[in-house]
């Protein structure tokens, strides 16, 4: 039986975890923290309760997958799930709102005419056309095949996304800022499509037109709610580990990886005692394991977006009507774009009862690094000069930046300021303390195209034995991607390394 040893509980690498035990390896997963789920996790306070990480799952597919692959019981029997309906409620910088519904094409054209005026439900339908033959073009290299080699990389360097050949575009690749103004036209339009960057802390500006997936994916395949949080879906993916075999050690860091002969032969732990082990799979970022340094800017443009949430507990009860999810958009520094999203469930599990309301507040922020210089006034989302990175430990850095959001939320009308009970804000330096995540960085899902800027590493490493899943390795950050990670790191070790993924 070959012995596999886990760095980390997070999700992709409980998903390899799973996939492995399954296929018969003695698996052991050693986590720093006292907990499983990476960043996926629940504060608790006074009978309310709160996702700290993702609070909606876009792909449900991946861990249907997960759950029908290493046991009977599909994902419904273990965590409800309900599709967000209507989806999404956008409220524009002049105050301009429109609220999508969920999974209906039609429906979202019709809403955006209404709202926006004839023709911009048309406009926007066939944008999200084009997105749809980047997502078919790109769809089993970027999401369902491992990256092992440079030549996987080279197949995704170039952008997928067909935009019209106009002027400048006729040059290079555009942006997505530059295919948002020139087939969209209606600024509000435009901040709809940049809004599914930013909330990945990606800047339009910089980001390939092929980031255009990522609305097509959201209103094809929906925004689900998994009940009583997203924590409980990290729970019924622990659940499952255990129930096929998996150790867990908790508490417990891991401070190297030994190698061995050019293989990875097992891992030193921090108290100096030694595992060993015929593969490894790694579920953090493995360089400092090597003497290497991982900063929150390693990786690429699309990489070093932390992000900040300020979680309401509020007197009285959530009124009818209310949206699961608001999306406001505002201006950041400079005159740059910027979101608050506003996640509302309404769901029974959160509060400690019916006259009681939760809230979460997140926005895309730099992330964290001690000694550099705090947040710039008038903007959560302002960077330094130090890297782009900001001290969220600096005094009143988090307070400021909570304010601004929670004033933004209540100028687009939703009014929680006046019912605050009491508030928890958490930055980027509270999701690398609990995690280790090197800056408290939110990886984005990665996207072709920019010369393969926003990829991430491979699955397999240089090193025999040795793999990477989780948001720093291919297919990049969100809960499904770094599900799929987890499939795919799985099916390289069991197959071999010339496994090119489910057919």
């Amino acid at each position: 039986m070959a012995r596999t040893v886990v760095i980390g509980a997070g999700m992709g690498a409980m998903a390899a975890a799973a996939r492995l035990a399954v296929a018969g390896h003695r698996v052991t997963v050693y986590e720093r923290a006292r907990t499983h789920g990476g960043a996926v996790r629940r504060l608790e306070r006074e009978g309310f309760g709160f996702d700290t990480g993702p609070g909606l799952l876009y792909l449900p597919a991946v861990w249907r997958d997960l759950f029908v692959k290493t046991g009977r019981e599909p994902l419904e029997e273990c965590v409800t799930l309900t599709e967000v309906d209507p989806a999404v409620r956008h409220v524009f910088a002049d105050g301009t709102s429109v609220l999508l519904p969920g999974g209906s094409r039609a429906g979202t054209v019709d809403a955006l005419d209404t709202a926006l005026g004839a023709g911009a439900g048309e406009r926007w339908s066939e944008l999200l056309s084009r997105g749809r033959r980047a997502w078919e073009a790109t769809r089993r290299p970027l999401l369902e095949e491992p990256l092992t080699d440079a030549g996987d990389r080279a197949r995704l360097d170039a952008d997928p996304y067909p935009a019209p050949r106009r002027g400048l575009l006729r040059r290079r690749a555009p942006f997505l800022s530059e295919i948002a103004r020139a087939e969209l036209r209606d600024p509000r339009l435009v901040a709809l499509l940049e809004s599914h960057a930013l909330a990945h802390g990606l800047d339009p500006r910089r980001a390939p037109a092929s980031a255009a997936v990522l609305p097509y994916l959201e209103q094809t395949f929906g925004a689900w709610y998994v009940g009583g949080g997203m924590r409980a879906l990290a729970d019924a993916v622990y659940q499952r580990c255990l129930a096929r075999g998996v150790e867990f050690r908790f508490g417990t860091a891991v401070s190297r990886i030994t190698v061995e002969g050019g293989r990875a032969a097992g891992v030193e732990l921090a108290d100096g005692s030694r595992v060993a082990a015929d593969t490894v799979v790694c579920g953090i970022d493995p360089r400092p394991m090597y003497g290497g340094r991982a900063s929150a800017a390693d990786g690429g443009p699309g990489y070093a977006a932390g992000r900040l949430t300020v979680l309401l507990a509020l007197r009285g009860a959530r009124p009818g009507g209310t949206v699961h999810r608001t999306v406001v958009h505002t201006a950041g520094p400079g005159g740059t774009a910027r979101t608050v999203t506003v996640l509302r469930p309404g769901d029974p599990a959160l509060v400690p009862g019916a006259e009681c309301e939760s809230a979460v507040l997140s926005v895309a922020v730099p992330p964290h690094r001690a000694g550099a210089a705090g947040p710039s006034s008038g903007g959560a989302g302002a960077g330094s000069e130090d890297g782009g990175a900001v001290d969220w430990t600096a005094p009143g850095a988090a307070e400021r930046a909570a304010d601004e959001a929670l004033a933004a939320a209540d100028t687009a009308g939703l009014g929680l300021g006046g019912r605050v009970l009491w508030r928890e804000v958490r930055t980027p330096a509270d999701t690398e303390r609990e995690t280790g995540a090197p800056g408290g960085a939110v990886p984005a899902p990665a996207l072709a195209g920019a010369d393969g800027a926003f990829l991430r590493a491979a699955n397999s490493t240089g090193t025999a034995g040795l793999y990477r899943v989780g948001g720093s390795a291919h297919p990049g950050g969100g809960l499904a991607h770094t599900g799929m990670s987890g499939a795919l790191a799985a099916g390289l070790i069991v197959e071999g390394d010339d496994w090119r993924g489910s057919r």
